[in-house]
């Protein structure tokens, strides 16, 4: 596979773990986190090449949050613009449990049929 294939399947795949992801780290957080915060979050837990580019986290934030999955504040900042803060709402962590439930299921199908020595 050359490389813009593996770069179109790794964005394809991406598009529907953002939102889980999102919502996974906002459910663990002690407290609110801003954009940013959550975007450095993911780039250390990548453990290098982060698999979701800062850019991709803020649209899906805005659109958690218009879904009623988040709550968000806007604060000002000492060090620049004005920080939005999110919080994980109990409707954001119904449907989290949801999505995990979706994604150990869809998880476990594809290792059935991509781990090495099933037969099918």
């Amino acid at each position: 596979m050359d490389d813009s294939s593996a770069r179109k399947f790794q964005k394809d795949l991406n598009g529907g773990l953002v939102a889980l992801v999102l919502l996974s780290v906002l459910e663990q957080a002690s407290g609110e986190l801003y954009g940013y915060e959550i975007a450095k979050h993911l780039q250390r837990a990548s453990e290098g090449e982060p698999l979701f580019k800062e850019g991709t986290v803020y649209p899906v934030l805005r659109s958690l949050s218009a879904g009623g999955l988040l709550s968000s504040r806007i604060e000002a900042s000492l060090s620049g613009p004005p920080r939005k803060y999110y919080r994980i709402t109990e409707s954001g962590r119904a449907v989290l449990g949801e999505w995990r439930t979706i994604w150990e299921q869809t998880r476990d199908f594809v290792d059935r049929f991509t781990s090495q020595g099933i037969s099918t």
